[in-house]
């Protein structure tokens, strides 16, 4: 009951997003008067990127540099490092390293910047360029089948794709309420999963495979069900029964969309789905995340775990 009331009604994007989704994540306002330059290396598997106020520049260390005006934003992927500067030829004066550690590049004690409120960082309240930052800090955090589907780096231009997501989201970022961590958590999943979606949904992007899958009425169909219903018993026949067709066209029809078997997907499905039960739920046992997500015992769900993610639940959960 508890995973169909979770996944019910939700498009493949927000499916992803729901089980694996920001938790306390890393979110700053900076405020910033040129020559400003910061060196990214924080390893983060994904970056929510908005400008509100100015212009900056983002330098991938392979690829071409891209500038970002107001309203736009961007999403990087990492861990591949990456300069964010007012421009491509500033030297850095900050090296953000994992756990958002501040350095100045040859490894010093960083001066210039300060805090200049709740989540606001700086060289003054009135600099002339404002950017938000939202940062996914665990790989957790972001299904990597989701990540494996995106390029080192979007930018959605707000001419193209105006959106009141990042003005809440800057509104919301320096207040200082109970539960604000919850809400900023929640803001940023709904600025990514919209960036995404029309991302995907543009002409001429690669979108993946399991995305476009769903406009397939009978893979789509499918998906849904494993999806919504991941603790199913689920066969082929079963599945096939529930798209109204047969077991071999279903398998056919599912490997042509999406590039793998049903199970196949299932499978990774539900090993996701229990790797963040385990982050996010530490008192459950190993036994109840099994059971929800479709293994019948302990052993069943370990033996698994351990074939996808080369460590055993216990461990993956005490790392």
């Amino acid at each position: 009951m508890f995973q169909r009331l979770q996944f019910a009604g939700m498009d493949p994007l927000a499916a992803l997003l729901d089980g694996p989704r920001a938790h306390r994540a890393f979110l700053l306002r900076s405020v910033l008067t040129p020559p400003w330059s910061l060196r990214i290396e924080d390893r983060a598997p994904l970056t929510v990127m908005s400008v509100v106020r100015g212009e900056a520049w983002i330098v991938p260390d392979a690829g071409e540099a891209v500038l970002l005006g107001e309203g736009d934003v961007a999403i990087a992927r990492g861990p591949d490092p990456y300069l964010v500067a007012d421009h491509p030829r500033t030297p850095p004066q900050a090296l953000i390293l994992p756990g958002q550690e501040c350095r100045t590049p040859d490894g010093g004690h960083l001066t210039g910047y300060a805090e200049l409120g709740v989540r606001t960082w700086g060289h003054g309240t009135g600099g002339p360029v404002v950017l938000l930052t939202g940062t996914y800090g665990m790989a957790g955090e972001i299904s990597r089948k989701l990540l494996a589907a995106l390029p080192t780096l979007i930018v959605l231009r707000a001419a193209d794709w105006p959106t009141p997501l990042a003005g809440l989201l800057a509104a919301e970022i320096g207040k200082d309420l109970p539960g604000q961590e919850a809400v900023l958590d929640r803001l940023l999943d709904v600025l990514l999963i919209a960036a995404l979606r029309a991302w995907f949904d543009r002409p001429g992007t690669p979108a993946p495979s399991w995305y476009r899958a769903h406009d397939d009425p009978v893979v789509g169909q499918a998906l849904r069900l494993l999806q919504h219903q991941p603790a199913e018993p689920w066969t082929v026949a079963k599945l096939a029964a529930g798209t109204g067709v047969s077991r071999a066209a279903l398998a056919r029809r599912f490997a042509a969309a999406v590039g793998e078997t049903p199970m196949a997907y299932l499978t990774a499905w539900r090993l996701a789905l229990a790797a963040d039960l385990l982050r996010q739920e530490p008192g459950a046992t190993i036994a109840a995340v099994a059971r929800r997500v479709g293994y019948g015992s302990a052993f069943t769900l370990s033996a698994a775990f351990k074939r996808e993610y080369g460590v055993s639940p216990q461990r993956y959960r005490s790392a």
